[in-house]
């Protein structure tokens, strides 16, 4: 009797554990946008697959199969790493919870199905209550295969019902008469880039964009099919992709005639594998576009200006005068309430004032303002426009907090050239200690590392304080760091964000500038 207690026990507790477990391994699938491949990578350098508790588990699952253990014992050696679990759980907090999609919730009853499914046919080949509780520990040490088996056994319903969302998108798109469609890519500065196009392009047109980032080709379908209007003039499209072929595939749905490429570099390199091959990809918007339409090129960056192109006309654009590029900066000057410069176009010279700050702000806004002079939007709209724009959130915006503190804001997708150009704008800064947050940077490959100790030292050139969040990238920064010469005592590395926040307390005073450059989601550690 006692030991049909310490067995059902089990078999109860473990299910409670799958419930959670699985809900918390489909968030992390979600995160590596449902592709068993990348989830798999995060898995390989996660440590979630050999953590201590899971470890003990698996533990207990070994001790199950040895029948001198007493029953009670086993099954107190298992039911302890999934309480521990079952706490943790409780009480984890994420930054990024997982979204009860309706194809979350079709892989979820799926893998838990397949848990049902194996402890049913374990209870009719032995009959024993003692070995559905195994395989039901067992099922928790395995749950990540569970999780990914059960995105297999989908792949084919998810393939056929993307197919109907896709032909619904073109069949409403084919009934856009008179629609202009502008493609924005890049490796960064795209979103920015099309909130600028979109509040400018507003002045003349009914424009539709992709909200957020919604840049993948589901992203796209699902704003055609939720959004697009039958007097919308002008659909602004981000493209976004980590493997090649992503462009062209949104490409061929929307079928762009004007396209800009923001820039091009060292992103995404865990699936690029090389610069060549990221280039190539965002190129794919320019391939794609008809002879008559017209391609926008950011020729700060090498890769963009190198490409050549011959399908389509181009307009170069970059912040200083690279010999060929029709628009350039002169005159660019920062004050309190934000910039003032001059845009020297084939069209003259016209003056601008914007409430953005940084470099990489004004090149993504000239972009937007070279394609509205291609769309015909008179310069007086623009120039209004371009008054009014408002900083995209955690894209290098900056806010003036209670305390006299100003929060430098570039938490989303840092990136090299990002990262330097945002504590550029930091280093500007010189009413009082400047200081700097940050986890580093992500998905860079074999660079990871390098990048990441030339981020350090770009941080020790430009700030008074470090606090470096998270083990990801830490040895790599803390390394940068020392090699220029920071003072150890204004280093402060930190397990999490809110570690950061208790340390910012302390340090910070009125006039201080903070820089939070980067947040790594859940995935990352």
């Amino acid at each position: 009797m006692l030991t049909n207690i310490f067995v059902i026990s089990l078999i109860a507790i473990a299910v409670i554990n799958l419930f959670m477990e699985m809900k918390r391994d489909l968030m992390m699938l979600q995160q590596n946008s449902y592709r068993n491949e990348r989830y798999r990578r995060w898995l390989s350098t996660s440590g979630d697959t050999t953590s201590w508790v899971r470890l003990l588990a698996l533990i207990g699952v070994v001790a199950m199969g040895v029948r001198s253990v007493p029953v009670w014992f086993k099954c107190t050696l298992a039911i302890l790493p999934l309480l521990i679990n079952i706490i943790s759980l409780l009480n984890a907090r994420y930054k990024k919870p997982l979204v009860w999609t309706n194809r979350a919730k079709r892989i979820y009853i799926t893998a838990m199905l397949l848990c049902c499914v194996i402890s049913v046919a374990a209870w009719f080949v032995w009959r024993d209550l003692y070995v559905v509780a195994f395989a039901a520990v067992a099922l928790y040490v395995l749950s990540h295969v569970v999780i990914m088996a059960a995105n297999i056994l989908l792949a084919p319903v998810e393939k056929h019902i993307n197919a109907g969302y896709y032909n619904d998108a073109a069949r409403i798109l084919k009934s856009m008469n008179g629609l202009t469609v502008i493609g924005v890519t890049g490796s960064y500065g795209k979103t920015s880039t099309k909130h600028y196009l979109h509040r400018i392009l507003s002045e003349k047109y009914n424009v539709l964009m992709t909200p957020g980032s919604y840049n993948t080709t589901m992203g796209v379908i699902r704003t055609v099919r939720e959004m697009m209007k039958p007097y919308t003039e002008v659909f602004i499209c981000e493209m976004g992709a980590k493997n090649i072929g992503d462009i062209k595939e949104i490409c061929d749905l929307v079928h762009p005639v004007a396209g800009v490429v923001t820039a091009v570099g060292e992103q995404h390199l865990e699936s690029f594998k090389s610069i060549e091959n990221v280039q190539r990809t965002k190129f794919e918007l320019v391939d794609s576009l008809p002879s008559d339409g017209m391609a926008f090129l950011n020729d700060d960056f090498p890769y963009v200006a190198s490409r050549e192109v011959t399908n389509v006309p181009v307009v170069r654009y970059a912040m200083t005068d690279k010999g060929n590029n029709e628009y350039r900066v002169e005159n660019l000057t920062y004050s309190s309430s934000g910039t003032d410069f001059t845009l020297v176009s084939p069209e003259g010279k016209h003056d601008f004032h914007t409430k953005l700050v940084g470099e990489f702000n004004i090149s993504n806004l000239m972009g937007a303002i070279a394609v509205a002079i291609y769309m015909d939007v008179p310069i007086e709209s623009i120039r209004s426009a371009v008054a009014k724009i408002e900083q995209v959130e955690h894209r290098l915006s900056v806010k003036h907090v209670p305390g006299g503190i100003t929060i430098i804001d570039d938490a989303f997708n840092s990136n090299p050239d990002g990262s330097r150009m945002a504590l550029d704008v930091l280093a500007s800064m010189n009413e009082g200690k400047r200081i700097v947050i940050t986890p580093g940077m992500i998905e860079l490959g074999e660079k990871q590392y390098e990048y990441n100790e030339a981020l350090g030292g770009k941080i020790a050139a430009s700030a008074d304080i470090a606090i470096v969040v998270g083990q990801y990238n830490r040895d790599a920064i803390l390394s940068g760091l020392r090699d220029a010469g920071m003072d150890e005592t204004n280093v402060y590395p930190v397990d999490t964000f809110n570690d950061a926040q208790a340390v910012l307390a302390k340090v910070s005073a009125p006039g201080d500038a903070v820089l939070y450059e980067n947040d790594l989601p859940d995935t990352f550690k």
